[in-house]
């Protein structure tokens, strides 16, 4: 096995450099969907070892491609506004080819939808506590079953639904990983009470708008992508187009055994690096230089502990746990340099929550959600150093934090001249929150911390040695920050009851 862990290691790394590389060149200037070539080569290159599934490969690879070669044919450039979508469109076409390829799947999907609207006690009371901030910050799109999250609402509506369990699997992985479509639990509802409906007219809306992303995911995608004001390129093209690159790819992976859940996931998950994290957004993001340092620091992080690690690890999800663990004390460690930790920015970012709530009501069910992913991120690196830090016990030896059992090397952090020089990008005799406020920065866009490329491209791996099981959405507790230190919403988490 040591061989597919280390070809798991490059393939992921492959991914990512390829984005820091971009970015590290083209930030500050205008994005164009020619900049992400050197992503999709990088993926392009990802082979099939022995005890994997080539079908599953395959999905992620022609997925890529195909997004690649569709959005160049429709458009040069997508508007910062619209790049948060660019992964939603693939969902709901292999929804619709299942559909097509199965009856028994697309009566399963018909019945589900029937269901939604006799549980509209359920998506009423989640969508009036989303509303009203009663879990707290929490993100809709969430790939567990969190308090909040739309796949919870799902989960909890198919454990009331009579079809088959893969079939119910598969409707949960595809509002997880697999996102389908760009709508999030309660966004409407919110904007209707808001506008003057009553909790009736906005229930019974809200009921209707989350039906249809069952009855007709692709026009449901048009629809919502239309009313956004989504202007870089046609959607309803770039979904038809979309499903005859991928057709042949959804039969095969269906011929081959692959479980509907991952099939509706790996195509989505995989493409957001084409004009999102290398869009003109980040770009912009990345102009500032400690910025930039941290996203390549953090990544340097990761790739020496994961190297490092090879010779012991005994599983791919362990291998997993190393990568996104590294990542979590090195953001973690960023904070401390300056002294914050995660306890202070969880609550700040809780209390800033909740006034934001009575400021902005209409606020989009997805603006918090990547500050929950930031604050999970160093909620996690905080437990990991602050365990190390005791383990020291005033002996002056080295900070041993461990991942996953593996040693974390924090020396890209040292070795990186901006980030051991703050004093270059602030008042020199005063900057003593320069590296922090840079993590703030991030903390509405922490997807190559976390990092996404990385973890995209070994679930797909780890899909591939397991096609069988649905990977999606994580049935575990993922200890969410706001939860541990602030809140008292474990006791909401589906986790335990995902079907």
């Amino acid at each position: 096995m040591s061989d597919i862990y280390k070809k798991m290691v490059e393939e992921a790394l492959a991914a990512q450099y390829a984005d820091v590389n971009v970015l590290k060149q083209k930030r500050g200037t205008k994005f164009s969907l020619t900049d992400a070539k050197p992503y999709v080569d990088a993926v392009s290159k990802m082979t099939v070892a022995d005890g994997q599934s080539a079908a599953v490969i395959n999905l992620h690879k022609a997925s890529v491609k195909t997004h690649f070669e569709v959005l160049s044919s429709l458009t040069g450039y997508v508007r910062p506004e619209d790049d948060p979508f660019v992964e939603h469109y693939q969902t709901p076409v292999i929804l619709e080819i299942l559909c097509d390829e199965d009856k028994k799947f697309a009566k399963s999907m018909d019945t589900f939808a029937e269901c939604i609207k006799k549980n509209e006690n359920i998506v009423g009371r989640e969508a009036a506590r989303g509303y009203a901030g009663f879990y707290g910050p929490t993100c809709v799109v969430d790939f567990a079953l969190m308090p909040g999250s739309t796949s919870n609402v799902v989960n909890q509506i198919l454990q009331k639904t009579d079809i088959p369990t893969d079939h119910k699997q598969a409707i949960l992985a595809a509002k997880s990983w697999g996102m389908n479509t760009s709508y999030g639990i309660g966004d409407l509802f919110a904007k209707r009470i808001e506008a003057g409906d009553t909790l009736a007219e906005a229930s019974d809306k809200e009921v209707k708008q989350l039906q249809a992303l069952y009855q007709h995911p692709v026009k449901a995608q048009v629809d919502l992508m239309n009313s956004s004001g989504m202007t870089s390129f046609d959607p309803k093209k770039y979904m038809d187009n979309y499903r005859k690159g991928m057709e042949a790819y959804v039969k095969a992976a269906i011929d081959d055994g692959v479980h509907y859940g991952n099939i509706a996931t790996i195509p989505a998950y995989c493409v957001g690096d084409i004009s999102h994290h290398i869009s003109q957004s980040t770009y912009n993001m990345c102009k500032d230089d400690v910025v930039m340092a941290t996203i390549e620091a953090v990544t340097g992080v990761i790739d020496k502990t994961l190297h490092a690690a090879l010779p012991n690890i005994k599983s791919g999800y362990q291998l997993l746990d190393v990568a996104t663990g590294a990542s979590a004390v090195a953001a973690e460690y960023l904070l401390e340099m300056d002294g914050f930790n995660a306890p202070m920015i969880v609550d700040l970012l809780t209390k800033r929550y909740h006034n934001l709530v009575m400021i902005r009501p209409t606020r989009g069910a997805a603006a918090e959600l990547h500050n929950c992913d930031f604050m999970d991120m160093i909620y996690r690196g905080w437990k990991i150093l602050d365990k190390a830090q005791r383990v020291k016990n005033g002996s002056g030896k080295p900070l041993a934090a461990r991942s996953g059992g593996m040693l974390v090397d924090l020396s890209p952090i040292h070795e990186n001249e901006v980030l051991m020089n703050p004093q270059r990008y602030a008042y020199p005799a005063c900057a003593i929150t320069v590296r922090a406020s840079a993590l703030m920065r991030i903390a509405d866009y922490p997807c190559l911390l976390t990092s996404e490329p990385i973890t995209a491209t070994m679930m797909t791996n780890i899909i591939a040695l397991d096609k069988g099981t649905p990977a999606a959405p994580a049935r575990a507790c993922k200890s969410c920050a706001t939860a541990c230190l602030i809140g008292s919403r474990h006791q909401y988490c589906q986790y335990r009851e995902a079907v």
